[in-house]
């Protein structure tokens, strides 16, 4: 199955305009993330859902009740389409993002993004991004949920720690390699340790093939 792994990086929003297209519970949440990031966000919607109409009640974003204009894309460097069953709304933008130069996510068509939006999972200063490419991206989303019963609240903390033991370091020791050495032995002994439990379904599967293969044999 051929897919486009793309190259992550983290984007960088923070003081910049972001254009947000659609005002449900997807618009909501990306809207919420591109907050927490410092993003400046406009959200294109006749209607908002109740969590986007308290942000825009207390101006966190600013809202533009009616339908997308090409205007709208003026002085913005990104943009997340949430509407849903509109590919030639999406292709649009696509065209308009390679024209103008601003990066675009769509949901539901990763033919017409410039990026893709991976699974995050944050634990304090911690981020974990999950993609398989736009292959299964329900997967991505149990990963999530097994992921942030692991790197839980004790985890938050821990990272906190090793950043202010990281600041000391630079401040105390003037020797570079002396402060990596004290960094490493801070993290000997931490290990991620876990287990793939696979469904029923798959098992099933792999035990058809394997019994073939033996036929053939």
């Amino acid at each position: 199955m051929a897919a486009n792994p793309g190259f992550p990086l983290v984007l960088d929003v923070k003081g910049f305009s972001v254009l947000v297209i659609g005002g449900d519970e997807e618009a909501a949440e990306k809207t919420q993330r591109l907050l927490e990031s410092g993003a400046r966000v406009t959200v294109i919607s006749p209607t908002l859902n109740e969590a986007l109409k308290l942000l825009a009640a207390s101006a966190k974003v600013i809202h533009r009740g009616r339908q997308f204009r090409e205007t709208d894309l003026e002085h913005t460097i990104l943009v997340l389409n949430t509407i849903r069953g509109d590919r030639d709304f999406a292709k649009m933008l696509l065209a308009k993002a390679r024209e103008k130069g601003f990066v675009l996510w769509s949901v539901d068509y990763p033919e017409a993004s410039s990026v893709t939006m991976p699974a995050v999972v944050a634990s304090g200063h911690a981020r974990v991004a999950i993609s398989t490419s736009g292959v299964a991206p329900a997967l991505s989303g149990f990963m999530k949920e097994d992921l942030e019963r692991i790197l839980d609240t004790e985890f938050a903390a821990f990272v906190e720690w090793l950043g202010h033991l990281r600041e000391q370091a630079k401040a105390n020791e003037p020797d570079a390699e002396k402060r990596r050495a004290l960094l490493r032995e801070a993290l000997d002994g931490f290990r991620l340790l876990g287990k793939v439990q696979y469904p029923k379904v798959w098992l099933d599967e792999q035990a058809k093939t394997a019994s073939g293969v033996k036929r053939e044999a």
